[in-house]
């Protein structure tokens, strides 16, 4: 955390269970606003943080609201904001919210669960048709069998609703042959359902100018990314963003022992960037 360490404020986009805010309060960060669409998370993560009294605020919103925090927080300037995108361990570790192909659970995957209006992904295989589901297959899950799968999901819903992950994992993996050695056959359709449930790549795009506005100046953005479509969208931001001079030329990748002691963190890529100047740009809050 020494990227965002030493600044005043700091917006935790994805908070989680919260390993990112703690660590920036431990290396005296001056506090911490962590953000989160997943109440459990919320309360979990703010008895957590107890310790650190008022220097830790919990808010749950999506981060593409990140201005809307911003003002009802009356926060004017941010000293850094983090992104770590993807489905949390929390998450991904409780069958009943539906994340992962490895354990039975309700097909579910919205990460602000169903106190947000939104599609579950049960709706999404159950209700889109066969074009729209290999569509998502490719473009989310870059998945090369996308057509196949989908044509799978469309027959065995006509037999009865696909209501479960087990369902969802073995229609995927009859329908897309594995691979030795390789990943789950099931992992990039369960990927391609969680960002279409979810919007994910919409609210990263509608958040990282949000963020670029709201820093300070030298103040940083960091995000952490976990497959190449959000990593487009982060190094593309960055690299045109006039408002930021970038600090990472190469993405920052976990070392050796990190994968080790964490394997889900094996795809993770950092890139950060710094605001530039102090000048304040046409349309921008003073």
């Amino acid at each position: 955390m020494e990227l965002l360490a030493g600044k005043a404020l700091v917006v935790d986009a994805t908070v989680g269970s919260g390993g990112h805010a703690e660590a920036l309060l431990e290396a005296d960060v001056g506090s911490v606003v962590g953000v989160d669409r997943d109440p459990d998370a919320l309360q979990e993560t703010s008895e957590r943080l107890a310790r650190f009294g008022s220097r830790f605020r919990a808010v749950r919103a999506r981060f593409s609201q990140l201005e809307e925090v911003a003002q009802r927080a009356g926060l004017s300037r941010l000293g850094g904001v983090l992104y770590d995108l993807g489905v949390s361990s929390m998450q991904l570790d409780r069958p009943a919210r539906g994340f992962s192909y490895r354990s039975p659970g309700p097909l579910d995957m919205r990460m602000g669960q169903a106190t947000e209006d939104t599609l579950s992904a049960s709706d999404i295989v159950n209700g889109y048709s066969e074009e729209e589901l290999a569509r998502i297959l490719f473009e989310y899950g870059e998945e090369r069998f996308a057509r196949r799968i989908a044509g799978a999901l469309v027959r065995a819903r006509s037999r009865r609703p696909i209501s479960t992950t087990e369902e969802l994992a073995a229609i995927a993996a009859g329908a897309a042959p594995s691979r030795r050695g390789g990943a789950h056959p099931a992992r990039r359709t369960f990927q391609a359902l969680r960002i279409e449930t979810n919007r994910e790549l919409e609210e990263l795009t509608a958040s990282l100018p949000q963020a670029a506005g709201l820093l300070e100046p030298s103040g940083r953005l960091v995000a952490i990314s976990y497959h190449s479509l959000e990593d487009r969208i982060v190094k593309r931001f960055l690299a045109g963003e006039p408002r930021l001079a970038v600090i990472t030329r190469k993405p920052v990748r976990p070392s050796e022992a990190e994968r080790r002691g964490n394997p889900r963190a094996r795809s993770a890529k950092l890139r950060a960037a710094e605001r530039s100047g102090d000048e304040i740009l046409e349309g921008e809050a003073a």
